[in-house]
């Protein structure tokens, strides 16, 4: 005899996610950059006018919903296609088929689940029927589409960047599958605000996660003839992570990335490991991470280890590819360089002091010439009339002021002799005592010079 599933013990015949799937535009959740009033792809399924695209984004965001949701809102045959199970064989079956519809005056809508999977050839496949309009191909990535789809069908697709819900909208989400009667409004529900931001703290952006957290929470709440009851405790334990009461908005988000950025800055790699592990472990962004990683490459190492920055980019780039929890790695890789390499705050100071006469003296005009002079008008103007082409002389250098008249000689980035910055400061000193008596030089030569023009005059 078959046993009844979880669900089908509850009255349920499908889990909650495939029970809460939008089906129209208006209860799609998220993506109001795209499909809010005006946006471009709200406007082109509107219009009827959808073309081959790709939808980019991270897992659970709606990337097929959105493809069925397209299908039915144009009255088009849609075709679920998975990269994972097909091969050639498959897709020319499926062209065929829609070849077929085409001649009867159907269009066919073939969305292609994680599209990146499929090789060379494969992609190629799909390119006569793409540009003969025998379907409308949807592909969907998780993967950056530049470097995982062939140009040649790239560029007969739009790209959509599908974002990862916000806590916001996931708590909408959820509050809404407490009373939707496709989700659990049939029964009563008893769950507190705290505990649906918990499992939207978990699920990081992921609505399927979220769906399944809250449906595991009621599956194991507190039955009674009131109906079931959630507690927190209960919805601790199905995310199964004590850290996930990390607060991403809150001031613990704050503390703890303060704890990370100033450990690195007291050069203590073990500290700044721990406060890595701690805020990627609660749930926190990696791509949030890896950006204050950039700034910190910057504002507190600058000119002592320009490879700071490469390497920080390059950690970025990898947590953007490969996400949680493979890019840890490459994070905790970034932290110990910045936390052992030599420091130096000069590049932050220079700009901050850039800053405050830039706020000062907005409206200081850029020197006649150090302005182009692409027209006739221009040239009249003196725009460019006495620019000296630093490529021209021995030194590579020239005396030429650069700065207004008001900030002549100000000096705002100050070198440090630490790591590779010594040389740098050698090298400004060097260029800086060039100009210096350069300048001294022409003055001389230009006081000579009014000198027999007096005695000319004479």
């Amino acid at each position: 005899m078959e046993q009844p599933s979880l669900f089908e013990q509850q009255g349920w015949a499908s889990p909650l996610a495939s029970r809460l799937r939008p089906k129209t535009l208006e209860e799609f959740e998220g993506q109001r950059h795209l499909l809010g009033e005006g946006k471009i792809l709200r406007r082109l399924i509107d219009r009827d006018e959808v073309p081959s695209m790709i939808f980019w984004g991270p897992p659970g965001v709606g990337k097929t919903t959105l493809a069925r949701i397209i299908a039915q809102r144009t009255s088009a045959r849609f075709v679920d296609f998975s990269a994972v199970t097909s091969g050639i064989k498959e897709i020319k079956k499926v062209m065929d088929e829609a070849e077929t519809a085409r001649r009867l005056g159907q269009k066919t809508i073939l969305f292609v689940d994680e599209i990146h999977r499929f090789n060379k050839a494969q992609q190629d496949a799909f390119l006569p029927f793409v540009e003969k309009g025998s379907i409308v191909l949807i592909g969907a990535t998780t993967e950056n589409p530049s470097f995982e789809i062939n140009s040649a069908l790239l560029s007969r697709c739009k790209v959509f960047v599908l974002q990862a819900l916000s806590e916001e909208e996931m708590l909408h989400l959820l509050r809404r599958a407490v009373t939707d009667p496709r989700g659990f409004g049939t029964r009563r529900v008893e769950i507190g605000e705290d505990e649906l931001a918990l499992i939207a703290a978990f699920a990081n952006g992921d609505a399927r996660t979220a769906l399944n957290t809250l449906e595991m929470s009621v599956l194991n709440g507190e039955e009674d003839e009131q109906g079931i009851r959630v507690t927190r405790e209960i919805v601790r334990q199905c995310v199964g992570k004590r850290s996930l009461l990390y607060d991403k908005n809150g001031e613990e988000h704050y503390n703890l990335i303060s704890a990370l950025h100033k450990s690195m800055r007291n050069s203590d790699a073990d500290a700044a490991v721990y406060w890595l592990a701690r805020m990627l472990e609660g749930g926190e962004d990696p791509l949030y991470i890896a950006r204050r990683l950039v700034r910190f490459a910057c504002e507190d190492i600058g000119m002592a280890d320009s490879r700071a920055l490469e390497i920080t980019v390059a950690a970025y780039q990898a947590s953007h590819f490969i996400g949680m929890p493979e890019c840890s790695v490459h994070l905790a890789h970034a932290v110990i360089f910045l936390s052992l390499a030599p420091r130096s705050n000069a590049v932050y100071l220079a700009y901050e002091r850039a800053k405050r006469d830039a706020q000062k003296m907005l409206a200081e005009p850029v020197p006649l010439h150090l302005r182009n002079a692409p027209t006739r008008l221009m040239k009249e103007l003196h725009y460019g009339e006495g620019y000296e082409y630093a490529h021209d002389t021995a030194e590579k250098l020239t005396a030429m002021q650069c700065l207004p008249d008001a900030l002549k000689d100000k000096v705002y980035y100050r070198p440090t002799d630490e790591g590779a910055e010594a040389r740098v400061r050698q090298r400004k000193e060097q260029v800086d005592a060039w100009r210096k008596e350069k300048r001294a030089s022409l003055a001389r030569e230009q006081k000579q010079k009014n000198r027999k023009g007096e005695h000319t005059d004479e």
